[in-house]
């Protein structure tokens, strides 16, 4: 049903300053995480932006693997990849819950994270949403990370008058007078 929808899709941002991303994915479906990571790979360097890529084992070590590297300050954003197919335990829920969790509350922090971890039903899901000529859902991530990267960018530039100024601020105008 998903092939048949149309959706809007933001231009892909473009960066002056130097872009990296890390894309950390996790190989559990190796064909699946391939196709993820080439679209991943392509939107980046669509946008002008270099990448990294590390490879953790499943979908919970995912979060763990960006908040690690997002202490080293060398990537200004990070691509979730990997995918996680129901099966016959609860197990699906736990990880599909805790990783995408983790991975909006270190958004909420401030990182810019595209989530391209799949949750599907089955294979056949998983293949036409990771297919990077296709539904290309690795690519999308990558994008929502770019984007995330230019809406940080321009929001963290100097205010313009706006707010409180600081102390010293004063103190430097007091001695002017």
């Amino acid at each position: 049903m998903a092939q048949a929808e149309t959706h809007h899709v933001l231009e892909r941002p473009s960066f002056d300053d130097p872009t990296r991303l890390l894309i950390v994915v996790a190989p559990y479906y190796k064909d699946i995480a391939d196709q993820l990571v080439t679209g991943a790979r392509t939107a980046i360097e669509a946008a002008g932006a270099t990448h990294e890529t590390v490879e953790v084992p499943g979908a919970l070590e995912v979060p763990t693997a960006i908040r690690i590297a997002s202490n080293s300050g060398d990537f200004h954003g990070f691509v979730a990849l990997g995918c996680v197919i129901r099966g016959e335990t609860t197990h699906y829920e736990t990880v599909c819950n805790d990783s995408s969790r983790a991975l909006q509350l270190m958004g909420l922090d401030g990182l810019c994270i595209g989530n391209g971890i799949l949750t599907v039903e089955n294979r056949k899901q998983a293949e036409v949403r990771a297919e990077a000529a296709g539904q290309n859902k690795g690519g999308g991530a990558a994008d929502a990370a770019l984007h995330l990267i230019a809406l940080s960018r321009k929001f963290s530039r100097k205010t313009k008058g706006i707010g409180f100024k600081p102390a010293s601020d004063n103190i430097q105008m007091a001695g002017k007078n």
